[in-house]
Order: structure tokens, then sequence, then C-alpha cells
């Protein structure tokens, strides 16, 4: 029977009485108290950070010793630490050198809110897709032995997420927390332990992840630029008529190529990844 929508006022006004940013602060805080996802001193990274209310839970966490880097395609208005950060941008299109700062060194726990823009159709399909790009990224910036937890819709593609995510993991599963409503799609999957030879193999690698930018995440796969269509070929003199000598070929349009760029703010250079909390 799904939960009365004032169990979810009640998550609400709850957060605005204790000072969270949203209510989806209660689904973290139960994931990590059932999984111990999080603990004192780690270092970990937020996808779709905003508005900011699981980096206020992580950062009740880590406290002062550990580091948190939020990310997320709006600007996260709340005030942290010192040893929190958040950034405007893409982690998609960032070198995991960059993600992991001037240290250098591998998250322990990586998190992602991430939701893409859902039109009631295919949305499952979307948001698999979007947890794939987690997981090619997550042996990147993750330690042997870190942890994972990312949201997904649930619909056809998920079992295929949660399979891989198990063969990446050395325990994977999924939850949904109370503060998720009965009705809604949303699963959270978990991953503890990263095997070292998943982590290993990233390392030795010396190109990025091929993920995507957030931004271009489709419905329908990225489109082939035409090719420019060549100039024709001039007949020679012995077959030109009088005619053809004075005509003139017409022009081709070319192309047109345009380029956006991105901005960050405090924090790591700039990542982009789209965050929703429900």
């Amino acid at each position: 029977m799904p939960q009365p929508r004032k169990l979810h006022d009640e998550f609400f006004k709850r957060a605005k009485a204790e000072g969270y940013a949203a209510r989806s602060a209660y689904k973290l805080i139960e994931i990590n108290d059932k999984r111990r996802l999080i603990r004192a001193g780690d270092r970990v990274l937020d996808l779709g950070c905003a508005p900011g209310s699981w980096l206020q839970v992580v950062e009740k966490l880590i406290g002062p010793s550990g580091i948190a880097v939020g990310v997320d395609l709006q600007e996260v208005t709340v005030d942290f630490g010192d040893n929190i950060f958040t950034c405007v941008g893409d982690a998609f299109t960032t070198e995991p050198a960059e993600l992991k700062g001037d240290s250098g060194k591998p998250f322990d726990v990586l998190l992602s809110d991430m939701a893409p823009s859902t039109s009631g159709h295919g949305d499952d399909f979307l948001s698999a897709r979007l947890c794939d790009r987690v997981l090619d990224l997550a042996p990147h910036v993750l330690r042997p032995g870190g942890n994972l937890c990312m949201k997904i819709l649930e619909g056809e593609p998920t079992p295929q997420v949660i399979a891989r995510a198990k063969k990446m993991f050395v325990e994977a599963g999924t939850s949904k927390p109370k503060a998720s409503r009965d009705v809604s799609r949303e699963l959270f999957i978990v991953g503890l332990g990263l095997r070292a030879d998943i982590a290993a193999a990233a390392v030795a690698s010396t190109k990025s992840p091929a993920i995507a930018p957030a931004k271009s995440l489709p419905d329908s796969p990225p489109e082939t630029p035409p090719a420019k269509p060549s100039k024709p070929s001039k007949p020679s003199k012995a077959a030109r008529s009088p005619r053809e000598k004075t005509s003139k070929a017409s022009k081709t349009p070319k192309a047109s190529k345009g380029s956006k760029g991105s901005k960050g703010s405090k924090g790591s250079k700039a990542i982009k990844a789209r965050g929703a909390e429900a």
C-alpha cells in the first residue's frame, strides 16, 4: 500500500526544521545507517549534488578530517566548511585527475543522485544510461575497496545495470529508503568494495573513460555531422560548350560549428552533472 502523502510531508517539515536543503537527506542517512558507506575521514565525490542536502549529510559523516567534492549543473548555495567543495560543471567531460584535485588521491566514496530530464516515456532507459556512465567513471576516481551509491529509475534495463555493478564491487544490491515514495520508481544501487582488478585496469589505462557529456545524454544516439559536399569538378576545355564556359558553379554552404564552455566555482575544475532531488 502506498505511503500516505502526509508521511512525506513529515520528511519535508523535518528537513526544514533540521536545516537540510531537501528531504532527500534522509534517503542517504538511511542508506548509510544500513550499509556504512561513508566514514569519518573519507574522501567523497557527490555527482548531482544540488541543492546540497547530501553534501550536508556527508559533511557530518566525514568530519573535519574528510574532504568532499560536489558537482552539479546548478550552483549550490548552502554554506559548508572549508573541507567541502562545490563545482558547477560536467563530471563526464573532465579528466579524472582534475576531479581528484592537487593531491591526486582517489575517493573513498562515489555518490550520484543524478537523474535525466524525465518525460514519462523511456525514462528508465535514460536513467540506466546515466548510471552506466557513472559506472564507467567509478574505477577512474575510486580507490580499490571504495564504495558507490547511485540513483536509478526502476524499469526494464535496471537488472542489467545491477548485474554490472555486481561484477565491479564485492557486494552490490538495491535500497529503497522510507523517504522515497512507494509510488516512485527510484531505487538506489549500492556497491561496497570496488574490486582491485577493476581499479587496477582503470589506472593502467592511459585514456579517460569514453563518456558523453551530461548535456548530450539523449533520447537518441548522437548525430553524425553531415559530410561537406564536394565541389563539382570542372569539365575539360575540350568538353565544355560555350554555354558551360559562361556558367558558374553555385557555392555550397558550409556547416556551422558551435561550442559551449563551462565555468567553475569553488573547488576543482568545473564539472557538469545533472542532479535531481525528489
